[in-house]
């Protein structure tokens, strides 16, 4: 889809006038992470789930040419939400989808009618201390040894541990899963742009108690289905959302941050289970 000069690739399924479901993927991944979850949800849905600039098949402007934050692909999936008209719809967040859908949240508040979160905070709990310190030592200061230090999440050992980390049986994720995300992470100056994100990502927190408040006024239906090994954000993220939303229901499960590798069906359930109780 064009959006001025840049072209957003997007996954679409279901009837036309079924309910929307918005899926917002996170790093370092594409739509592609909801490849099984699509046909999945085709029957009871309209699923549309694009690729954020700079990732998947959208357009990957050089950092120079783009500026990468977090209020930028906020505002492109704003400008392809309304291209699409679309007026009502959940929307269902995993890792950066969840900043952006925060975004998305507060600009258009009375268009979200329900927020599945997969591991994508909006508290200040569920970060884990150990992952989180180098992107927040690059975000205060991205000087060239916090550079070096954060680098290593570009590569090849800490894509694939996104997947299989905390899963039970890490042998049968797919290994095609990492070897996408591997593939488009090594096209020349995606580095940059990464890197940028990386150190955008600390703006996000001082949304959170608008998008909190959000969530008390608003009451929206929370479902919260959450990898509990997840060593990123970590299950307290999800039990945060009792906090706010009255009607928030928080799903743990056997998994890590890329739950839809190992419990695919189980979240298919769930999410149409929630829904139902609308």
């Amino acid at each position: 889809m064009p959006l001025g000069e840049l072209d957003v690739f997007y996954r679409e399924a279901g009837p036309p006038d079924a309910p929307v479901l918005l899926l917002l993927h996170g790093y370092p991944t594409s739509s592609h992470m909801f490849r099984h979850l699509i046909p999945a949800l085709s029957g009871r849905f309209r699923v549309v789930a694009p690729d954020h600039i700079g990732f998947g098949r959208s357009s990957a402007p050089s950092a120079e040419d783009f500026d990468y934050t977090f209020d930028a692909l906020a505002d492109v999936t704003l400008g392809f939400v309304d291209t699409l008209g679309l007026t009502r719809f959940s929307v269902y967040t995993q890792d950066y989808g969840a900043p952006i859908a925060w975004r998305l949240a507060l600009a258009r508040p009375d268009s979200i009618e329900g927020v599945i979160s997969q591991n994508g905070n909006a508290y200040e709990e569920g970060f884990v201390p150990e992952f989180w310190a180098p992107i927040w030592a690059y975000g205060d200061d991205p000087s060239p040894e916090n550079e070096a230090a954060l680098r290593p999440a570009l590569g090849r050992a800490a894509v694939e541990w996104q997947y299989t980390h905390g899963v039970p049986e890490p042998e049968r994720v797919d290994p095609d899963a990492w070897e996408h995300d591997i593939r488009l992470l090594e096209r020349p100056g995606v580095d940059r742009a990464q890197l940028a994100l990386f150190g955008d990502y600390r703006t996000n927190r001082a949304l959170y108690p608008a998008l909190q408040g959000w969530l008390r006024s608003s009451q929206v239906p929370v479902l919260a289905v959450w990898g509990r090994n997840d060593e990123i954000f970590d299950a307290a993220g999800a039990e945060a959302f009792r906090k706010d939303a009255a009607r928030a229901r928080i799903e743990l499960i056997d998994g890590g941050h890329f739950l839809l590798e190992s419990h695919l069906d189980e979240v298919a359930r769930l999410i149409t289970e929630w829904r139902e109780g609308f």
